[in-house]
């Protein structure tokens, strides 16, 4: 069982990939922006994040950044989530260091295939 940090702004995806995560065995830690995520990673050890690209106050692609930037954090598995569907979007987050890139909305079998390429639930 993995430790997933899910940073999603939208309440009711927060719920539908939490819910997802939870029946695949996993816990989760949910966070609403980039500065919350920061918090949690300090608080608890987490296995993965699940990082959208567009949130309020710190967006996804800056927490990527950021996460790459400290050593801590240089070998969290990241999957960036996204509604935008853009080549340049996939292209940029895995030259910053994403290990995966998901559109919305993903089925749950994909979310949970991509997941368990870097973590066991």
């Amino acid at each position: 069982m993995a430790k997933i940090l899910v940073v999603e702004d939208y309440p009711v995806t927060q719920r539908v990939l939490s819910l997802t995560l939870r029946n695949s065995g996993h816990d989760v830690v949910l966070a609403a922006h980039g500065h919350e995520a920061l918090e949690k990673l300090d608080q608890a050890m987490i296995d993965l994040a699940l990082v959208d690209i567009a949130m309020p106050e710190m967006d996804g692609l800056t927490l990527l950044r950021h996460l790459r930037s400290d050593e801590r954090y240089q070998s969290l598995p990241i999957i960036m989530l996204t509604a935008s569907g853009q080549d340049e979007d996939r292209q940029m987050a895995l030259s910053i260091g994403a290990d995966g890139f998901l559109t919305k909305p993903t089925s749950s079998r994909d979310l949970i295939e991509t997941i368990s390429r870097f973590v066991a639930s």
